[in-house]
């Protein structure tokens, strides 16, 4: 019931952003093509937490998008500093890293994370393996680390 409530919430929003007009034969049309739109979905049975991740990680994610746009910044700076310095000072490195997500969403936040941060590149996600390209061995090495992972891991236990 609750993802019924919040995808009916969630169409409604976005056709009226992009509506625009709100006369009432309008308003009505878009009241009937988010109730059909809700019924196909409910009749198909897809309507589940991870139809719509956003409900169970709106606590946690602003803190995990801070922490992550800093970690861009820092990328950013690194990956501008070795290109400066010259070809000696880039080692890129292709290695496969666990991932401990038990969700589809959380892997797939956490490939696209190791993407968005510069000098790294998530190649090919199969289970619990995410494939990376690094311009650096030492990239590669942070993510062994795991602290994206670990970050990652509670956000999805929101």
């Amino acid at each position: 019931m609750r993802q019924t409530i919040s995808l009916s919430i969630t169409l409604a929003l976005f056709w009226l952003a992009n509506s625009g007009h709100y006369n009432a034969l309008l308003l009505s049309l878009g009241a009937l093509s988010v109730i059909f739109v809700v019924y196909l979905a409910y009749r198909m049975d897809v309507l589940d937490h991870e139809t719509q991740p956003l409900m169970q990680l709106t606590t946690k994610l602003p803190s995990y998008y801070t922490w992550l746009i800093k970690e861009i910044i820092l990328s950013n700076i690194k990956v501008v500093k070795h290109v400066w310095l010259g070809q000696e000072t880039i080692k890129p490195a292709l290695k496969t890293i666990k991932s401990n997500q038990t969700t589809d969403v959380g892997r797939v936040i956490y490939a696209n994370s190791i993407t968005l941060t510069p000098g790294t590149v998530a190649i090919d996600l199969n289970d619990d393996e995410i494939l990376v390209h690094a311009l650096m061995q030492e990239d590669i090495e942070a993510l062994d680390e795991g602290e994206m992972d670990r970050r990652i891991c509670r956000l999805e236990k929101s």
